[in-house]
């Protein structure tokens, strides 16, 4: 069994099941207070305004990515209502409705459904290890049996088109970063695996986006050439919820 059990977030909440005592596993981030809105206008990376039946509100975006494709004037939002009187903005913008698919785009939700998944299939004796310092970073978690230990970095991706999936929506040189410490790992003889989250569902593939950040895919398809794992699975969202789902086609080809 794991030693860790994932914290409770102070507005959402994180339950898995296991059927029958197989690996499967129903995972799920459930938020709380969710209400629509209309999406007008983001003066920075940080805030947005949202039109609501109560009025105009400035909420707090979570996810600083460029996120231009999804905050469109005019799109229906979703958003979760702090429990914190104390807050400067009284909302969170969770999820966005692109065209006829709902789109996850909490920065915080990939490592904690992940944390929640992955509990279900760890070994006996495996511990969950989060923020584990390696190298010269600290790597979002690792899964240690005995002396073995497995890394894995998690990366949320929300850009989409026609169908595929694209990671990065911005250029991130702490994902080369972190693409090349997995890489050391395995050369050193450990484990490693990047682990997308696919924050929305029926995505046919994912791939890295050179036009926005080749150095990103070359470091990508570089690990995955010295034995990094590179893994992706969508996920069924809901306004108030993201399930993980499915494993989805990983394509490296340039």
């Amino acid at each position: 069994m794991m030693t860790e059990t994932p914290q409770k977030a102070r507005k959402s909440r994180y339950s898995r099941r296991i059927s029958g005592g197989l690996q499967e596993s129903w995972i799920f981030m459930q938020y709380t207070n969710v209400s629509a809105g209309r999406f007008l206008d983001r003066p920075n990376r940080f805030i947005a305004h949202v039109e609501t039946p109560q009025g105009v509100q400035t909420v707090h975006v979570k996810n600083t990515g460029r996120c231009r494709e999804l905050l469109v004037p005019g799109a229906k939002v979703y958003l979760e209502h702090s429990a914190n009187p104390a807050r400067k903005t009284a909302f969170d913008l969770i999820a966005v409705q692109k065209g006829a698919r709902l789109i996850n785009m909490d920065a915080q939700a990939p490592n904690k459904v992940f944390a929640e998944w992955a509990a279900g299939f760890l070994p006996e004796g495996a511990q969950l290890h989060r923020e584990y310092a390696y190298g010269a970073s600290r790597l979002d978690f690792c899964i240690q049996t005995g002396k073995n230990l497995h890394f894995v970095e998690v990366k949320g991706v929300t850009l989409e088109e026609n169908g595929a999936a694209r990671f990065p929506d911005a250029p991130t040189e702490r994902g080369v970063k972190h693409i090349q410490e997995l890489q050391r790992a395995v050369e050193a003889g450990l484990q490693a695996t990047l682990f997308f989250v696919v924050q929305m569902a029926d995505i046919q593939s994912v791939a890295p986006n050179d036009i926005t950040h080749p150095a990103f895919g070359s470091a990508l398809r570089k690990a995955a050439e010295r034995g990094v794992n590179v893994l992706a699975y969508d996920c069924t969202v809901t306004a108030d919820s993201l399930t993980i789902r499915r494993p989805v086609p990983v394509l490296l080809d340039p």
